[in-house]
C-alpha cells in the first residue's frame, strides 16, 4: 500500500488499472475523502487540495475538521495482562507507556507491511 502525507494528514493510494488512475483516500478519520489523478505529481496535488478543500467545507458547515490521531489511546486489559506488561516493560528498562508504544508500532508495521 501506498501512502501520502500532507499536513499531519495520511491518505492510501491505489492504482486502478481498468481506469488508468491512482486513487486517494484520507486515512485516520470517519469522514470519507477521495481524490485521484492520472499522474503522480498531479495525484499529489489533487491530496494537497483534498486535505484543503476538507478543511475549509468543515469550518463553512460549522463542524470541526476531524485531526488526525492524537497520540494518545486509552486500553481496557485483563489486570492479568496489565501486571505482566507492566512486568515486560520493567524487564526491559523501559515505562509502560513507552514498552507498550514499542509494541504497537513493531505490530502496526507487521499488519500494514503485509497489507
Amino acid at each position: 500500500m501506498n501512502v501520502l502525507k500532507h499536513n499531519g494528514y495520511v491518505a492510501r493510494v491505489e492504482f486502478d488499472g481498468e481506469d488508468e488512475i491512482f486513487v486517494g483516500r484520507l486515512a485516520g478519520i470517519t469522514d470519507i475523502v477521495g481524490f485521484h489523478a492520472d499522474t503522480v505529481s498531479d495525484l499529489k496535488a489533487a491530496f494537497r487540495d483534498a486535505v484543503a478543500d476538507y478543511i475549509a467545507t468543515c469550518v463553512k458547515a460549522g463542524k470541526k475538521p476531524e485531526k488526525p490521531y492524537s497520540g494518545q489511546i486509552m486500553v481496557r486489559v485483563d489486570p492479568v495482562v496489565h501486571a505482566r506488561a507492566a512486568l515486560a516493560a520493567e524487564l526491559a528498562g523501559k515505562s509502560l507507556a513507552g514498552w507498550t508504544e514499542g509494541k504497537l508500532r513493531d505490530a502496526a508495521t507487521r499488519e500494514i507491511e503485509a497489507a
